[in-house]
């Protein structure tokens, strides 16, 4: 399980900046590559005729809904109340969920696809593996997940805190994410990796892991 102390600061850190959140992240207009690996990982859902899949640390939700306007019965689940709140005022036709991806109210194998973009990065590093296994239980052999989390510069330094506004924040080094996803029994599949630009907060890649349950 993930410490008690990490999931109370991320969740009162995003309870506090939900509404500002909300009103910075709401679009993938200006981030086309995002929207490319988001249309793959819906594509390789579909294939399989089913269709459920779950949109784990959602935020406000705009994520959960660009996946259902891409074919998916998504459903919304954050640790966040506020931000909870937010996402069904704004997609009142959505299913949006309180909740924590270190333990799920979603019974084993029932789940052709997870996201998690951005989600794991207030997870201490040796609390990680527990949260890829609980993405393996909720998937149906055959599911698809795709995993979002800004890259660190060393391999030497598989992990490395950064700066963030509401929570202590880890980088992966995207190599030693994607063993630690094997050990787990999800397979990569493929990755995209954004170069920073020169407009970015942060200098730093971010990534992107499509990951296949055997």
């Amino acid at each position: 399980m993930v410490e008690n102390d990490a999931l109370t600061a991320t969740r009162d850190g995003y309870d506090a900046a939900a509404v500002a959140y909300a009103q910075l992240f709401n679009s993938l207009q200006d981030r086309p590559l995002d929207s490319a690996i988001l249309a793959a990982f819906a594509g390789f859902v579909r294939m399989s005729g089913d269709t459920r899949v779950a949109d784990l640390g959602c935020g406000p939700g705009y994520i959960t809904a660009l996946l259902h306007e891409l074919g998916l019965a998504a459903v919304g689940i954050d640790l966040s109340p506020v931000m909870i709140t937010l996402a069904r005022q704004t997609y009142p036709d959505l299913r949006f969920d309180v909740g924590s991806m270190a333990a799920l109210d979603i019974a084993d194998g029932t789940l052709n696809g997870v996201v998690s973009r951005w989600s794991i990065i207030h997870t201490p590093p040796h609390e990680v593996p527990a949260i890829l296994d609980e993405f393996h239980r909720v998937l149906a052999p055959g599911g698809h997940l795709l995993i979002g989390f800004s890259a660190s510069d060393d391999p030497s330094h598989p992990t490395q805190i950064f700066d963030h506004s509401v929570a202590p924040a880890y980088r992966w080094w995207p190599d030693h994410l994607a063993a630690l996803l094997r050990k787990a029994g999800l397979a990569e599949v493929g990755r995209m990796v954004r170069e920073p630009q020169p407009e970015d907060k942060r200098q730093f890649q971010e990534v992107q892991l499509i990951a296949r349950k055997a």
